[in-house]
């Protein structure tokens, strides 16, 4: 099940999970994909909790947006322990993005610009206020000492208008995502990335962007896609599934159709997914306390 309309980045989880079952000689036919959108997966989570809680045949996808999502109680009184959590598949990674030719050739020159004036920096992100993107710029405003109410954004629909926004110069930073970075620099786009949010530098297009930590500021944005399953699925249909994906994520197929949509690796299962993903909620809930997007209980 995509928790959307067929097209984002649910239907791609959907749709590289199908090809890689099937492709790989784990489904005899192919799996059929539901779309079920609403509330930005709210609709899908209260559905295979109230309604579907024990079907075994049925898998939901989430990413990291569902995760914040359930942080700040936008998914109704259900909450991040009422699901199994079955697997994560890839993973994506925040960046910080500008126009080539932009005054900020680094992360250091940005947060310079930010503790000196912070009205005159306006950040770009493809969501509102508490989306993924607008946390990653209120990190960044808070990693320079700067109160995230106080700085300047402009929301838009999604990425797309973003970048178009920042190459008119309408914005002067874009607070995006690292596949999209890349396949808009594939592009010829006139963009730069200033730093990735990970770890550790990612492979392929961006390999020589350097992280956040590497200048010196300790901000990491993964957002992970995979899948959980209705809270009384038995033990057997839930390891089935768990095994196939296991089994499935090794092989070069994967991989390759992975890259393909614009993931990077990132690869988890069962307990160890699920104190991932409750951990994720958990700080994700402290950070939109911080930033005075949920009251105190």
């Amino acid at each position: 099940m995509a928790p959307a309309k067929p097209g984002g980045g649910f239907d791609l989880t959907c749709r590289l999970t199908q090809t890689s079952l099937k492709e790989g000689g784990v489904l005899k036919r192919p799996m059929r994909i539901v779309y079920m959108p609403g509330g930005v997966g709210a609709v899908a989570y209260n559905n295979i909790v109230a309604q579907r809680p024990d079907e075994g045949g049925a898998i939901v996808a989430f990413s990291g947006g569902s995760l914040l999502n359930l942080a700040q109680g936008k998914f109704g009184r259900y909450s991040v322990d009422d699901v199994r959590w079955l697997a994560a598949i890839g993973a994506d990674y925040g960046v910080v993005v500008v126009r080539d030719d932009s005054t900020y050739q680094t992360l250091g020159a940005l947060m310079d610009a930010l503790k000196k004036d912070p009205a005159a920096v306006v950040f770009g992100t493809g969501g509102s206020v508490g989306s993924q993107d607008w946390m990653k710029a209120a990190l960044t405003a808070r990693a320079a000492g700067v109160d995230p109410r106080k700085m300047r954004f402009v929301a838009f629909e999604g990425g797309g208008e973003g970048i178009t926004a920042l190459r008119g110069n309408h914005v002067q930073v874009f607070m995006g995502d690292a596949a999209e970075a890349a396949a808009q620099l594939e592009g010829g786009a006139p963009i730069k990335v200033l730093a990735v949010f990970h770890g550790e530098r990612l492979p392929g297009r961006l390999k020589d962007v350097p992280t956040a930590k590497e200048q010196g500021y300790d901000i990491e944005w993964p957002i992970i896609r995979g899948f959980y399953m209705g809270p009384k699925v038995s033990d057997e249909d839930y390891q089935w599934w768990q095994q196939a994906l296991e089994k499935t994520m090794q092989t070069e197929g994967f991989a390759k159709l992975r890259a393909q949509q614009g993931l990077y690796p990132f690869s988890m299962t069962g307990k160890e997914l699920d104190a991932y993903v409750k951990a994720r909620v958990k700080e994700y809930a402290d950070l939109a306390k911080s930033f005075g997007l949920v009251q105190e209980p």
